[in-house]
């Protein structure tokens, strides 16, 4: 089997096996679905960068989505397993970041959707934008591809 070929360099990466409740009445894998496996995606990675629910509410801030593009490229069907990717391609370093993702079916290595999502930091108690606390910066920054000038 082939190596997948990713977007990007250093994927993070989060498998998914499609179900019977991911099957839409065309007998594929429903378009919601893939925007459930991008968030789910994105919740593991920045867990596995330690921002999980509880450090959000400590902080009372929040990564939110402010604007989305799916690009819907092939089906996938019951059974199929499928490997979802993301990275953080850039980013402001005070209140946006822009996550691409890539899903993929494990199969035929063949890409069944891209995304790019922008995120705005919020305060959760108000749901204001607001700056990136030390701890996003830090974390998120670690990872993202395209830092702002100034910052490696």
């Amino acid at each position: 089997m082939s190596t997948i070929k990713w977007d990007f360099d250093k994927p993070f990466t989060h498998q998914f096996t499609v179900q019977h409740g991911d099957i839409d009445g065309l007998k594929h894998t429903n378009n919601t679905v893939y925007v459930k496996w991008c968030e789910q995606t994105a919740w593991a990675h920045s867990v596995s960068l330690g921002l999980d629910l509880d450090s959000y509410q400590r902080l009372d801030r929040a990564m939110v989505i402010a604007r989305s593009e799916f690009d819907y490229l092939a089906a996938s069907k019951l059974g199929d397993s499928v490997t979802a990717a993301t990275w953080i391609v850039n980013w402001d370093g005070k209140l946006s970041m822009h996550r691409h993702f890539q899903i993929v079916r494990d199969s035929d290595q063949k890409t069944l959707l891209r995304s790019k999502v922008k995120f705005v930091c919020i305060a959760l108690s108000s749901g204001r934008p607001c700056r990136l606390p030390e701890e996003f910066r830090d974390s998120y920054g670690a990872v993202v591809l395209n830092p702002p000038p100034g910052r490696s």
